[in-house]
């Protein structure tokens, strides 16, 4: 049986290598490990990119809704206490044009054109806060009847808002008391002529029932002798 001897420098070499010899295991081993670093910087590049295109997007979200947000006259944004007067604004000035427009529609001709107070928003804009819608409610004269019907009308534009005002309670109240003495002055016109009728037809009809008067002749002693 043959026995392959191991020689001391051989040997030497193996276990303890010379730093200028190079071992396939070592360098493989070396080339892992820089790979594994070079793929660990990517990642981290990666990540960093990542997460700085996420802190540039989140800027220009924050940049985007503030520029999309209201502005002033001056195109500044607003601060959050100058949107909430101005939604506010908004909010009184379509309160206030339906209020009005309420008195228009059922008041008809008796209702003129709606006047407005304004007061400017924080965006330079002009809000109504405050409206007036002329309304005629005087009696018609010589015409209690005519006098009725325009009251009815009246009273309904009056509180035909939502939430009607003191000014709109008062003329609603002074139309009812037109209303009222138009009614009674309407019912006394009527008892009036009702009674005219009655009496009128009293007189014809003690006219017609009284007899045909037939005239005589008388005959004096003169014209008798005469004869």
């Amino acid at each position: 049986m043959a026995v392959s001897s191991v020689s001391n420098s051989s040997l030497t070499a193996w276990a303890y290598p010379a730093a200028n010899s190079s071992s396939p295991r070592v360098e493989q081993a070396a080339k892992g490990r820089a790979t594994q670093e070079d793929e660990e910087t990517k990642k981290d590049t990666s990540l960093t990119r990542a997460n700085s295109s996420e802190e540039s997007s989140s800027k220009d979200n924050e940049e985007s809704s503030t520029a999309a947000g209201p502005k002033r006259a001056d195109g500044t944004p607003m601060a959050p206490e100058e949107i909430q007067q101005l939604e506010q604004l908004k909010q009184t000035d379509r309160e206030v044009r339906q209020h009005e427009m309420a008195h228009q529609v059922v008041g008809g001709p008796y209702a003129g054109g709606a006047s407005y107070d304004y007061e400017a928003g924080p965006d330079g804009k002009r809000y109504a806060v405050a409206g007036e819608v002329p309304i005629d409610y005087g009696p018609v004269p010589n015409d209690p009847q005519a006098t009725i019907e325009k009251m009815q009308t009246v009273i309904a534009a009056a509180m035909a808002p939502a939430d009607p005002s003191p000014k709109d309670y008062q003329v609603a109240a002074q139309a009812r008391q037109y209303l009222l003495e138009a009614k009674l002055e309407a019912a006394m016109l009527r008892s009036e002529m009702e009674q005219a009728r009655s009496a009128g037809a009293a007189t014809n009809s003690s006219t017609a029932e009284s007899p045909t008067s037939v005239p005589s002749t008388s005959v004096s002693s003169t014209d008798e002798q005469a004869a």
